[in-house]
């Protein structure tokens, strides 16, 4: 049974292992667990005030997570959305369902926007992305912060509002 919940410390290890196996051996992004020191500790960088960090579990295998970091002013950072690859695609609607348990965060939280960066060659992701109402935006046109990763080259905004609920 797939279960979506916030993230427990208890999944710290397996959870950098399953976004570096996806990072590095996937897709062969050049980032190593030393550029994502966050990871190490979650409940302090992901989830204090308004942001938070969400996994995706089926029975006690980690299989998808994703994460929003409040950027203030009501803005927040998509990040850190990754999903196995036995459970990609609509026909298990993984990825959907963790999106949309961060829209409904961003919503009870009054966000306005949120932004990601993600890499050019993640073409399926770019895919979601827009088929979920993010646009393509120039770089000037996200805020600065350490969310943005130095593999980051593709830009997305939403604005929260335009969203019916999910």
């Amino acid at each position: 049974m797939i279960t979506i919940k916030p993230f427990e410390p208890i999944f710290t290890e397996a959870l950098i292992s399953f976004i570096l196996d996806i990072q590095q051996n996937e897709f062969n992004l050049p980032i190593k667990r030393e550029d994502q020191r966050d990871l190490a500790n979650i409940p302090v960088e992901f989830q204090q005030g308004n942001s938070n960090f969400w996994i995706a579990v089926d029975g006690d295998q980690l299989i998808g997570t994703i994460a929003l970091t409040d950027l203030g002013s009501g803005k927040g950072a998509l990040r850190k959305m990754f999903v196995h690859r036995d459970y990609r695609g609509a026909a298990h609607g993984l990825a959907k369902k963790l999106l949309d348990t961060l829209i409904n965060w961003a919503k009870e939280k009054h966000f306005s926007d949120l932004y990601l960066g993600t890499a050019e060659k993640l073409h399926a992701a770019h895919r979601f992305y827009e088929k979920n109402g993010f646009e393509l935006v120039a770089r000037n046109e996200v805020p600065d912060g350490k969310y943005i990763m130095p593999v980051d080259t593709k830009f997305y905004h939403l604005c929260v509002s335009t969203i019916s609920n999910t």
